[in-house]
């Protein structure tokens, strides 16, 4: 899971600020007890670095680019390094009488940085290296050590859960201000359309109802041009593109004057994606119907538990059984890539009947598969 965005910020500052007041605190562990360690200079030398590695990773993390497992490893490895060195440095009999090991709390630091990056499971991989690396190298396995291996290790947990609803609350929160912006936009449209088309399509059919031949006819399709595009403003909007989604609700986007659409009265819910490509095959269906017959169309929407069923139907002229083969091999592939194409993806089916005069049947059959 990585980490990115405006909400991480916080709390990579929070981890720098930890690891320079832990590098606070070694310094005063080591002022008072530097007597008493075997190698004091050696000890002197350690700190320092403990003092420029917290400056590298303090500047390193600040960028989001540098976040990566290079920086990770290193963090690590270091921490790794000041353990490893901690016995000699020290003497057995410091570590013997109890006194603190040289990093403290500041071995800390990689565990909150892995947990922040990469959320529970990657702070609670670090903190069983560095916890595991400690126990080792004091020789001895303390109740003391043990406790604070063990509230490392939750420590790892418990950040790296806040890491990650961090993460999800900020992709929760610009999915939020997308959608506000483009129901804004939406709505500035509608009512710039409202102001214009509509009025323009309205006057239209009402000057020519009563009119005969062409005139009347434009009458007609200026009506339903006009309840289309109504529709069109009342329903349009942005969908979520994950978790699941009401067929009938994508479907009614295509329901006008001369498209009737019947569909269950609860929910038909399929997951985005799998409901999209339904709803644009469908959707391909109806333009090779109104292309084609120019009449009307209904639709049909099943939900079958296991699977879901949107049959399409024209009252045009149909077409011989051997038409579709024909067209493919001519190279005009829109029922194969539009309609099939799309449903083979999905698992699917599509089945299309026709006869000449007869009009056309479409059936799209999508399985529901087990989350």
């Amino acid at each position: 899971m990585p980490a990115s965005g405006g909400f991480e910020l916080p709390l990579w500052r929070a981890v720098a600020v930890f690891r320079v007041a832990s590098l606070a605190y070694v310094c005063v562990i080591f002022a008072r007890d530097a007597d008493r360690y075997a190698h004091p200079f050696a000890a002197g030398a350690v700190v320092l670095v403990m003092a420029v590695w917290t400056a590298v990773t303090a500047v390193g993390y600040a960028a989001p680019a540098r976040r990566g497992w290079p920086l990770l490893l290193a963090d690590l490895g270091v921490v790794v390094a000041i353990l490893l060195v901690t016995p000699w440095v020290m003497g057995r009999a410091a570590l013997a009488a109890g006194l603190p090991t040289l990093a403290v709390a500041w071995l800390s630091g990689p565990v909150l940085a892995w947990a922040v990056s990469g959320g529970r499971r990657r702070g609670a991989a670090a903190a069983l290296v560095l916890g595991a690396t400690d126990l080792a190298t004091r020789g001895m396995v303390t109740p003391t050590a043990l406790n604070g291996a063990i509230l490392m290790l939750l420590a790892g947990v418990v950040v790296g859960h806040v890491a990650r609803l961090t993460v999800t609350a900020g992709q929760r929160l610009q999915r939020a201000v997308e959608l506000e912006a483009a129901t804004r936009e939406r709505d500035r449209l509608a009512r710039d359309i409202h102001d214009s088309v509509l009025q323009v399509l309205a006057l239209v059919q009402r000057r020519g109802a009563h009119l005969d031949g062409e005139a009347g006819e434009l009458a007609r399709l200026a009506g339903e041009q006009e309840a289309a595009l109504r529709s069109l403003i009342s329903k349009a909007g942005p969908l979520p593109t994950e978790g699941q989604l009401d067929v009938r609700e994508l479907l009614g986007r295509y329901a006008s004057a001369t498209v009737s659409l019947s569909a269950p009265a609860t929910p038909v819910p399929l997951p985005a994606a799998v409901a999209r490509e339904l709803a644009a095959a469908t959707g391909a269906a109806l333009d090779n119907a109104a292309r084609h017959g120019g009449g009307r169309a209904w639709v049909l929407v099943e939900d079958e538990g296991a699977a879901v069923t949107v049959s399409v139907r024209d009252e045009g002229p149909g077409f011989a059984p051997d038409r579709l083969v024909e067209a493919a091999a001519q190279g005009r592939l829109g029922v194969a890539q539009a309609i099939r194409g799309r449903l083979i993806d999905l698992g699917g089916a599509a089945r299309i009947s026709s006869a000449p005069g007869s009009g056309t049947e479409v059936e799209l059959t999508v399985p529901r598969r087990k989350p």
